[in-house]
């Protein structure tokens, strides 16, 4: 590239300009800019020569119409080594544009501030990315920068190559123009389809802006960085308080937790995730009761894992958690004792979660160049249209944890089998092939941790039974209410077997796979 002799500036964030001004000054670069920009340039006390004057067409339609105009466009598009191109820019006396500095409206802002579509619609930047593109694409022969960040890294450019920059500098600013003008439409998108409340439009386009990189993935061969997707937030909202860095695997459990913490917020809840995995959900009046009784569930498997909890957590309960070895605590607040106890372990994660909140309404998963979306599973069951097919009924008392056994049942891989006694986990049968093996699995760990509550439990299975088998198992270890979506051709096989051992059993005609 020949030495940069044209520069057009044009940034709503106008922080950082002194420094990129001195050396296009020094390097004899005549900046051409508008608006507010312009204006800043020459407080400043630098040269600049307005868009409106260079193109001899002046702002129009309240700022709308400023660098969108052939003068601009053509400057910043000409091809500088095609002989046709040299004619008609020679033709029409146009002075190429070499240099282009462009940062955007703030609408990703703008729509976390207010719910005022006029003003959030008005920070929709049109002549802005119209400029990047066209600046990203001719990376041959212009430089653009859309990043305050990298004036240090084009100064140093500047200075090294005497005023000109390399190609191989070019195509990586182009990329990183191209990512934000993606960035930036996507949003947009976004609102515009949240607004209509459109979940799931022809043309679906992610962004993200990474927050992290992480030390690596879901093992140590793989790389790995967390992003945030969100139209509200500037962050996820997990303050940490103390302890190492989080892995891809924390965050894998620390998400699998929240969502089953906020399924059901009306008393005190404590879930502890392995793998991905409830191993111990209980919901009670007293928030330390809540942390003994999800940690009986299983602590075997509790070793290790993340304590999810909806309340803050004081000295007492601090103490109880402290006996076993955990990776990360979530809560709404810690008392300053306990968090004096848990920053003595120093590798353990504390995080405070009372600013966490739910956004979207889908959920994704990628498989290579595809992409699956679906809605939230927010049900439970329609409470109207769950059925006892068996002769004996359940109480007001059970139908309570009835509910509790199935919504936790949601967030089991499946194949699931639920186990519960009093608003707590006993029995967890999680991630198998089929549905006898997770029936077994769940009444061995209920057997082993808690023999005494198995008596009169309550099991929830997430899909329905094919087989008598699993209802068999499941009663012979002394589980006397099952509830479970129904459908299956042996229904009726099931519900004798039911009746048979004088149990209770609901169909909710609600399934909840979790894969």
């Amino acid at each position: 590239m020949g030495k940069i002799k044209n520069a057009l500036i044009s940034v709503y964030d106008k922080e950082n300009l002194s420094d990129i001004l001195k050396v296009l000054k020094k390097n004899k670069v005549k900046i051409i800019s508008s608006g507010g920009t312009y204006k800043k340039i020459k407080k400043l006390g630098f040269q600049c020569k307005e868009v409106s004057e260079y193109t001899g067409f002046e702002e129009m339609l309240d700022g709308r119409v400023k660098t969108l105009h052939p003068k601009i466009h053509s400057g910043i598009l000409f091809k500088r080594n095609k002989k046709i191109h040299r004619k008609q820019m020679q033709e029409k006396k146009i002075e190429p544009i070499d240099l282009v500095i462009v940062n955007f409206y703030p609408f990703e802002t703008v729509i976390k501030k207010t719910s005022n579509k006029r003003k959030i619609i008005e920070n929709i930047d049109i002549g802005g990315p119209s400029m990047v593109r066209a600046a990203a694409k001719n990376a041959e022969d212009v430089t653009i920068i859309t990043d305050k960040q990298d004036y240090s890294i084009l100064i140093k450019e500047l200075n090294k190559f005497n005023g000109k920059t390399t190609y191989n500098f070019r195509k990586k600013m182009a990329s990183k123009a191209f990512s934000l003008t993606a960035y930036y439409d996507a949003i947009v998108s976004e609102w515009f389809n949240r607004d209509i409340g459109l979940e799931f439009p022809e043309r679906k386009t992610f962004f993200g802006k990474k927050i992290n990189e992480l030390r690596y993935g879901e093992n140590p061969h793989q790389k790995s960085s967390i992003y945030i997707n969100s139209i509200k937030n500037d962050d996820i909202n997990l303050k940490q308080l103390s302890g190492k860095e989080l892995s891809y695997n924390n965050y894998n459990d620390v998400f699998a937790g929240l969502d089953i913490l906020f399924s059901n917020s009306s008393s005190p809840s404590t879930v502890i995730i392995k793998h991905a995995n409830p191993c111990g959900v209980s919901s009670n009046k007293s928030a330390f009761k809540s942390f003994l009784k999800a940690q009986a569930s299983d602590p075997i498997s509790a070793f290790g894992g993340i304590v999810a909890c909806n309340y803050r957590i004081n000295n007492k309960i601090a103490k109880e958690i402290n006996k076993t070895f955990f990776e990360v605590i979530l809560a709404k607040g810690f008392e300053k004792k306990a968090l004096r106890i848990f920053k003595k372990k120093k590798n353990m994660r504390v995080i405070d979660i009372s600013k966490f909140e739910y956004e979207s309404k889908t959920t994704s998963k990628f498989f290579d160049s595809a992409f699956l979306l679906q809605q939230k599973d927010n049900l439970v069951f329609h409470r109207k249209k769950l059925k006892c097919v068996t002769k004996n009924k359940p109480s007001r008392k059970e139908l309570k944890d009835i509910e509790f056994a199935f919504r936790i049942c949601k967030y089991v891989k499946s194949n699931a089998i639920v186990i519960v006694k009093d608003s707590s986990t006993i029995g967890i049968g999680a991630g198998q092939q089929n549905r006898l093996d997770s029936c077994k699995i769940a009444t061995q760990k209920a057997r082993k941790f808690q023999p005494k509550l198995l008596l009169n439990s309550i099991a929830a299975s997430d899909a329905f039974f094919p087989f008598a088998d699993g209802i068999k198992t499941l009663i012979n270890a002394g589980v006397k209410t099952i509830v479970q979506p129904g459908g299956s051709i042996r229904d009726k096989e099931v519900i004798d077997t039911a009746n048979k051992a004088k149990i209770k059993m609901l169909f909710t005609g609600i399934r909840h796979f979790n894969h």
